[in-house]
């Protein structure tokens, strides 16, 4: 039974993979990215990270896809894509 419980454990620790980071890519790349994959979470600094889409199709129906800056290598101010957010809303959820 012990054994079992390790196999587990060790097969989630193998699936968790990282988040790809921003700071760590230039501009092109993380562009690139999100335009291949078309949706993802992608972290933006030490503790930071959002999700990033190609177009408003990976948006909710309620959502508009709004410019997307982030910093990467070689520029602190990276379009890479969009972000999805509820109009009327700010970045932090409350009403404008």
């Amino acid at each position: 039974m012990a054994q079992a419980v390790v196999l587990v454990g060790l097969s989630s620790a193998a699936g968790a993979q990282e988040r790809p980071s921003s700071v760590t890519m230039t501009c092109q790349q993380a562009a690139g990215l999100v335009s291949t994959r078309g949706a993802l979470v992608l972290g933006t600094g030490r503790f930071t990270y959002d999700r990033f889409v190609r177009d408003r199709s990976f948006c909710e129906p309620t959502e508009v896809a709004a410019n997307a800056f982030v910093p990467t290598r070689d520029n602190p101010e990276c379009l890479v894509g969009y972000r999805c957010i509820e109009p009327g809303r700010d970045e932090f959820g409350d009403d404008q």
